[in-house]
C-alpha cells in the first residue's frame, strides 16, 4: 500500500476557541467543519510552548523546548538571529519523510531561522521570508527556493496558490508520496487590513465580546506598538475572525484540489496551529508573551487539531485525550508507517507518543497520560482535567487554579492550605516530566535575556547562552 500524502496546515496564532467545531458560534469555518466531519477532532490539543518558533520546533522535531533549546521567538529581522543554524542538531519531520522517499515542500511561514532559504529537508520552499510579520495584503517579497520573488495580493491567497501548484506538480507520481507544510499567517497581528468582504461581515455581526471584559490579575500587559488595534477591541476581533475565515477558505481550496483529483483516500490532512491566542481574553492581547510575567492561560496553550484520513481514520470522531505537538509528530510518522531509527530513539529521548490508536475503531485503547505539561523559558505548567499549576523558577510567583469552578483563571489558590497536597503532587509530576526529558544544557531554566539593539526591550535568547 502506498504511504499517504501528508498535508500539514500549521497556522500562526489560531486559537482553539476561534473555531466553530470547538463551539464558537460567531466565526465561520466551513472547511474546517468539513475536516471535522471527515476525520477526528482532538478536544484537548496543546502546544508545548505558547510562542511561535519553539512550538514549531516541537512539532517538527518531536521534542520539547528543553531538549531542542529554542525557548522564544526568533527575531528574523536580526541577521545574527536569522542566520544562526538553530535546527542543525535536530532531525526534522520533513528530513525523516524525505529520507523515506517523500517529496517535501513548505509554503508559507517557517520561523526557524534562515527564513529566505529554510533548511529542513525540503525539495521545494516558498517562504514568507525574514520581513514577516507585515501587512496581510499588498506587495510582499517571498523567497522561492532561496530566490527573492515579489507577489501582490493577500498572503493567504498567494500561499494557497503555491500550495495547489505543488500538489498538481506532484500528484500522480506513482508510489512517491508528498509532504506539504502550509504555513498560514493571517491570524497573526496586525489585526487590521484583512479582506473587507470578511471583515465587514464580522464588523456588522453582533459578536460575543463578553470575554474581553475581564482583566489579568497576575501581571501586566506586554504592550507593543504593533498591537495598537487592541484599543478598538470589537474591530480587532472582527479582523481576527476575518483572518480565520480567509484561512478557512484557503484550506477549502486545497481540500477541493485533493478531492477533485480523487486523492482523499491516500492523503492525510492535518490542521493545527503553533499555539493559541488571546483576543481580549483575561484582558490579554497575545499569547504566552502577551503578559509579564509570561502566562499559561488556556487560550494561549490550546490549539485546534483536526485529522482527516478517509479509509484509515474513523470519522466523525471527537477525542478528549491530552495531546500536544510532540505526540502529533509521532502520530504522523505512525500513520505514514515510518519507524524512527534506533539510534534516534536512544539519543533523542522523544517525549511524545502516537495517538493513532485513538483515531481507529478496531485498535484497543491503551493507557494515556492524564496530564499536560507546557513550558516557556523558566515558566512551567502542569494541568489535569481539573487543576492547573504554574511554577516560575526560581522564586515565583506561582499560581494554582481550579479550572472547573474558575475557568477564568483569576482566583489563585496557590497559598490555600486545603490544596497543598494536590499542589505538591502536581509539582512532583511536573519535575518528574522535565527531569526525564530535559537536556542538561538546553533546558529552559538556563534562559538568558538579551537586549534588542538599542530599543530598550529584551529578547529571550533561545540558545540559553550564559
Amino acid at each position: 500500500m502506498k504511504r499517504p500524502n501528508v498535508i500539514l496546515f500549521l497556522t500562526d496564532d489560531h486559537g482553539q476557541w476561534a473555531n466553530s467545531a470547538y463551539g464558537n458560534k460567531d466565526v465561520h469555518t466551513p472547511s474546517l467543519d468539513f475536516l471535522a466531519t471527515k476525520g477526528a477532532v482532538m478536544d484537548n490539543a496543546f502546544t508545548p510552548t505558547p510562542v511561535c518558533s519553539p512550538s514549531r520546533a516541537c512539532l517538527l522535531t518531536g521534542r520539547i523546548s528543553s531538549q531542542h533549546g529554542l525557548h522564544d521567538y526568533l527575531s528574523s529581522g536580526m541577521p545574527e538571529v536569522d542566520n544562526y543554524p538553530w535546527m542543525d542538531d535536530e532531525k526534522l519531520l520533513p528530513e525523516i519523510l524525505h529520507k523515506q522517499g517523500y517529496t517535501t515542500a513548505l509554503c508559507g511561514k517557517w520561523h526557524l531561522g534562515k527564513e529566505s532559504n529554510p533548511q529542513g529537508g525540503f525539495d521545494y520552499t516558498f517562504s514568507t521570508g525574514p520581513k514577516y510579520p507585515s501587512l496581510h495584503g499588498g506587495d510582499h517579497e517571498y523567497f522561492e527556493n532561496g530566490k527573492e520573488v515579489s507577489y501582490s495580493g493577500y498572503k493567504t491567497d498567494v500561499i494557497t496558490d503555491k500550495s495547489i501548484d505543488f500538489i498538481r506538480n506532484n500528484s500522480g507520481k506513482g508510489e512517491q508520496p508528498f509532504l506539504l507544510i502550509v504555513g498560514y499567517v493571517s491570524t497573526h497581528h496586525p489585526w487590521e487590513g484583512q479582506p473587507e468582504r470578511f471583515a465587514d461581515f464580522y464588523r456588522k455581526k453582533n459578536l460575543d465580546t463578553s470575554f474581553q471584559e475581564s482583566s489579568y490579575p497576575f501581571g501586566i500587559q506586554n504592550l507593543e506598538s504593533t498591537f495598537e488595534t487592541r484599543n478598538n477591541p470589537k474591530e480587532a476581533l472582527a479582523q481576527y475572525y476575518a483572518g480565520v475565515e480567509h484561512i478557512d477558505e484557503g484550506v477549502g481550496r486545497i481540500i477541493d484540489e485533493i478531492y477533485s483529483a480523487g486523492m482523499e483516500s491516500e492523503t492525510l490532512i492535518i490542521y493545527t496551529s503553533d499555539h493559541g491566542l488571546n483576543c481580549g481574553h483575561h484582558g490579554i492581547w497575545g499569547k504566552g508573551n502577551g503578559t509579564l510575567p509570561l502566562n499559561m492561560v488556556e487560550e494561549s496553550i490550546r490549539v485546534p487539531l483536526y485529522i482527516s484520513y478517509p479509509g484509515q481514520v474513523s470519522f466523525p470522531r471527537r477525542r478528549s485525550e491530552f495531546v500536544d505537538h510532540t505526540d502529533l509528530f509521532q502520530t504522523i510518522l505512525d500513520l505514514a508507517e515510518i519507524e524512527l531509527e534506533n539510534k534516534d530513539l536512544k539519543t533523542r529521548n522523544y517525549p511524545g507518543r502516537s495517538f493513532s490508536h485513538t483515531l481507529i475503531d478496531d485498535i484497543p485503547k491503551t493507557h494515556w497520560r492524564d496530564f499536560q505539561c507546557c513550558e516557556y523559558g523558566d515558566v512551567r505548567m502542569i494541568r489535569d482535567h481539573k487543576y492547573k499549576l504554574i511554577e516560575r523558577y526560581p522564586d515565583g510567583p506561582c499560581e494554582f487554579f481550579d479550572l472547573i469552578s474558575n475557568p477564568e483563571e483569576n482566583i489563585n489558590l496557590f497559598d490555600r492550605v486545603e490544596y497543598q497536597v494536590i499542589i505538591q503532587e502536581l509539582s512532583q509530576e511536573l519535575k518528574k516530566f522535565y527531569s526525564t526529558y530535559e537536556d542538561e544544557v538546553k533546558n529552559g531554566l538556563n534562559v538568558k535575556e538579551l537586549p534588542i539593539h538599542n530599543s530598550g526591550e529584551s529578547w529571550r535568547d533561545p540558545r540559553n547562552l550564559h
